[in-house]
């Protein structure tokens, strides 16, 4: 069975590598053109390329997935399945092409969670529960019927980062067991209105910068959700202010909550200047643990308080 493999990032990248230690044939593989990154502008491989150079296999790197070009290529590998892990949405024209279809792995328990970011959105949701769900792809995003899917709790202090590296570990798994079910035609396939049956649907849109800004004036534990739901990355961010005017933007990459009845107006930063830093919310208090200064390392919160000097009160934007 020949596949052509499509994705781009470093969980896409551990998919690829279990394919191939599982002896299956890949005969090229998909990714993002190279593109300039990081403060020297220089060219950056995708991960997934990284793991294609170095057991030789052709690579495409499309700018624009209905190009005749790119397609007459496809064509050309006569492949039987295409995989597809963190990629851009394939027309109709690509996932079509294979006549054993074209499967994608998804970092929920779909119909859950469709959407660009689903690890960060359940954390920030509070959820305790997760998975992968692996479906063939349709007309429609993340819609598709549905092949596989594997269950998987979120500790209440997990970060995402941290649930990003247990999905994209079993996920090696599970892309191998449905590359071996379609293969022995050993599939039952279900739809995803048949899963939703009765189910609220929840939503995991792309996060943009102003989604990130931490709104004070909520409760603790959405506060703290919403802190390890985009820890390391995005991260979250919040703005203090002296009474002088002065502007300190921190990224916030962990938190500790207090539960008690605030006296001080929500958004009041408490902090003995040495050892803790603290923002009123609504119903007690954040402690700030893991931050980061514009242009500095993130650093614990005693660190970051020994090197800078506060003369004046705080007040958090919310």
């Amino acid at each position: 069975m020949k596949i052509i493999y499509f994705g781009t990032p470093e969980f896409a990248a551990s998919q690829l590598e279990a394919i191939l230690a599982a002896g299956y044939e890949v005969v090229a593989v998909v990714t993002m053109p190279d593109k300039p990154a990081g403060r020297g502008k220089k060219i950056q491989f995708s991960e997934v390329k990284k793991i294609a150079l170095d057991h030789q296999l052709p690579l495409l790197q499309p700018e624009k997935l209905k190009d005749p070009v790119f397609l007459h290529e496809l064509e050309a590998y006569h492949a039987d399945l295409f995989v597809v892990v963190a990629f851009r949405m394939l027309p109709a024209a690509v996932w079509k092409m294979p006549p054993l279809g074209t499967f994608n792995l998804h970092a929920s328990l779909l119909p859950q969670y469709r959407g660009a970011a689903p690890i960060n959105h359940a954390i920030i949701n509070g959820e305790t529960e997760t998975g992968l769900t692996t479906f063939f792809l349709n007309e429609e995003i993340d819609k598709g019927e549905v092949i596989m899917r594997e269950s998987v709790a979120i500790r209440p202090d997990e970060t995402a980062g941290e649930l990003h590296d247990e999905l994209m570990h079993l996920g090696n798994r599970l892309v191998v067991e449905t590359i071996r079910k379609i293969e022995t035609h050993d599939i039952q396939a279900i739809t995803q209105e048949t899963l939703a049956a009765g189910a609220v649907l929840k939503e995991a849109p792309k996060i943009f910068k102003d989604f990130c800004y931490i709104r004070w004036n909520q409760n603790c534990t959405h506060i703290y959700n919403h802190i390890r739901g985009l820890s390391p990355y995005p991260a979250a961010h919040t703005v203090l202010r002296s009474e002088q005017g002065d502007r300190l933007e921190l990224k916030v990459y962990a938190s500790q909550i207090e539960h008690a009845l605030p006296t001080e107006p929500i958004g009041t930063v408490i902090t003995d200047a040495k050892t803790f830093m603290k923002v009123v919310a609504n119903d007690g208090y954040i402690f700030l643990t893991i931050i980061q200064q514009a242009s500095k390392k993130a650093m614990k919160i005693d660190e970051f308080l020994r090197g800078i000097r506060i003369e004046s009160a705080l007040k958090a934007d919310f």
